[in-house]
């Protein structure tokens, strides 16, 4: 048997066991040594390739599709510093735990470290931002080598959904020559090797440490229930009933999942951020205990009012493992299905003696928050927030908002309010960076359903890149492009009164037509100054088809005022009414 057949057979078992595994996406960057991995995948027909040129851009691509179908896709890439592009979403990848199979061609053993060109160490080259390495061995077709390329294969998809779902990574050697041979007998093999079968669980915590945490809680007048980001779409549903019957109220971050949907929302807190910003709000607010479910939510506000109340008893809701608690107070970690937690502690069936004044107080700031935002107006022109607001009220049913980092989700987080329409938030906060947001919200929408990007114009520009592959593909997306013309998250911090290196150091204002890049990339450009116009352009925007891009203009200073004097009007009024 030649080397040829023996590359053939080896790659072609691999990809076909990935499929047999679920795979269904692959995101290729061209190269030449990736060229027996990149033609397999694209000759197999139960796998959809995406060819996306920048590899940066396309490990985020890849990202954002895992993001939105919760399902891994393979990122696959040729040797040398390609691989090394991959490395911002591999880190994003590992901390939102989205599953992605990184596959990267390398050089024989024989080409590295002798000065051959694009060779690289690329062993464990992403380090622990991985949950599982493994170098491949060279390209041979024996019963046991090919039993061996499909465990590998199977392990792969197995490892990256285990647990906290994440990336691996697999790194194949090639010689030359690359070219697989498809005209052989029997191509994908006899699917007959020791694949993984793995048959996983609810995680469920004893009834007596049910009925002990039940105990514990009994006499707690004071308690909070908090859903940080998270995926689930129905656990909105369990911890609203389980804070019906303990009548305490649910802080949920807007990528909680649960500001959205069908269920009860009586108990639901939306808008603590903007009150929780006072010193003396958080005080009157001390609680006793808090249970949270899914990361740390986003805000700001939240983290503060969390440190200042050390003394409570804190519990952290954990799928799996994992340890996300950054205030690193005494915590509690419950590993169990948070579903399932929730019911077995309704199932409790015991009395918590709340203060009757409790949830209403919260409920009663919400109402006071919720009734503000929603009658903010400026004739003039739109501001970020009223622009972030608008888009919320005319999102379609079943669809997705993927958000960027900064000023954008924080003002989601402001103005996203409950609805019962069924909204899918996503947003790259493990790392919480503003690269590889384009190519995150393209992969995400070809999904087929609705997806719309809300973006600053640094993220913007920091990949535009991005936009190629919604040009190449004619995926249909909707990007609300805010452009205060540089870092406005800036103009909130401390450093915005050093005057004279503020600009050049934070501000960083790019000066960009954004115009051009959008006719360039072949998307339909929109502006819009006005409520009523923005209203406007963003539903047209949900009957085209392929790139439709509308850009908000702000001014960064402007936005400053506007949101301080916003939340000194809730907070002056909570504390005239409320707490009087």
């Amino acid at each position: 048997m030649n080397y040829r057949e023996d590359l053939t057979r080896y790659v072609s078992n691999f990809v076909d066991e990935l499929a047999v595994s679920g795979l269904t996406d692959v995101v290729i960057s061209p190269g030449s040594r990736s060229t027996p991995l990149a033609m397999t995948f694209s000759e197999h027909e139960k796998i959809k390739e995406w060819v996306i040129l920048d590899e940066r851009s396309a490990a985020f691509f890849g990202l954002g599709l895992a993001k939105q179908t919760n399902r891994p896709v393979a990122i696959l890439c040729s040797s040398g510093t390609a691989a090394a592009n991959y490395f911002p979403a591999i880190v994003e990848a590992f901390h939102s735990r989205v599953p992605l199979i990184v596959l990267t061609a390398d050089r024989p053993h024989e080409l590295r470290d002798v000065g051959a060109p694009q060779a690289i160490d690329q062993i464990k080259l992403y380090g622990d931002y991985v949950k599982w390495f493994h170098e491949m061995a060279l390209p041979e077709s024996t019963e046991t080598m090919l039993n061996y390329v499909r465990s590998k294969a199977a392990r792969a998809i197995n490892v990256a959904m285990e647990g906290n779902s994440g990336p691996v990574h697999l790194n194949f050697p090639f010689r030359e020559p690359l070219v697989p041979d498809f005209s052989l007998e029997n191509l994908w093999g006899n699917q007959t090797s020791t694949n993984y079968f793995q048959i996983d669980g609810y995680k469920k915590i004893p009834d007596s440490n049910v009925k002990q945490l039940v105990q514990l809680l009994q006499s707690k007048q004071k308690g909070l229930i908090v859903c940080g980001p998270q995926i689930d779409p129905d656990l909105g549903e369990a911890v609203t009933l389980l804070a019906k019957q303990w009548g305490i109220p649910v802080l949920s971050d807007p990528l909680s999942q649960v500001r959205s949907g069908e269920h009860n929302k009586d108990n639901i807190i939306e808008g603590y951020d903007a009150f929780l910003r006072h010193e003396d709000i958080r005080h009157y607010l001390q609680y006793d205990y808090l249970i949270r479910f899914g990361a740390m939510p986003v805000s700001k506000a939240y983290l503060f009012y969390v440190q200042e109340n050390q003394q409570a008893l804190h519990f952290v809701v954990e799928e799996n493992s994992g340890y996300r608690e950054p205030t690193n107070h005494q915590t509690e970690f419950i590993f169990a299905d948070s579903i399932q937690l929730c019911s077995d502690l309704l199932e409790a069936n015991v009395t918590v003696e709340t203060d009757p004044n409790w949830l209403e107080d919260w409920c009663h700031m919400n109402h006071i928050t919720k009734k503000i935002l929603s009658n903010t107006q400026k004739e003039q022109s739109l501001t970020e927030g009223e622009a972030v607001r608008t888009l919320l009220n005319v999102l379609p049913h079943e669809s997705s908002l993927y958000v960027g980092n900064s000023m954008a989700v924080r003002d989601v987080d402001t103005f996203f309010m409950g609805t019962e329409r069924k909204i899918n938030v996503l947003a790259n906060r493990g790392a919480n960076g503003i690269d590889g947001m384009i190519s995150s919200g393209v992969g995400a929408a070809v999904s087929g359903k609705p997806v719309t990007l809300l973006l600053g114009d640094l993220s913007f520009y920091h990949d535009m890149n991005g936009l190629l592959a919604a040009k190449h593909y004619n995926i249909d997306l909707t990007i609300l492009l805010i452009n205060n013309n540089g870092g406005g998250i800036f103009s909130f911090l401390p450093q915005a009164k050093e005057e004279k290196h503020f600009e050049s150091l934070f501000g960083t204002p790019v000066d960009i037509d954004f115009k051009h890049a959008v006719n360039m990339y072949g998307g339909s450009y929109h502006s819009a100054s006005k409520e009523e116009e923005l209203h406007n352009v963003l539903k047209e925007s949900y009957q085209e088809k392929g790139l439709s891009v509308i850009e908000v203009k702000t001014d960064r200073s402007e936005n400053v005022t506007w949101h301080r004097d916003l939340w000194t009007q809730i907070q002056e009024e909570i504390i005239n009414t409320v707490m009087k």
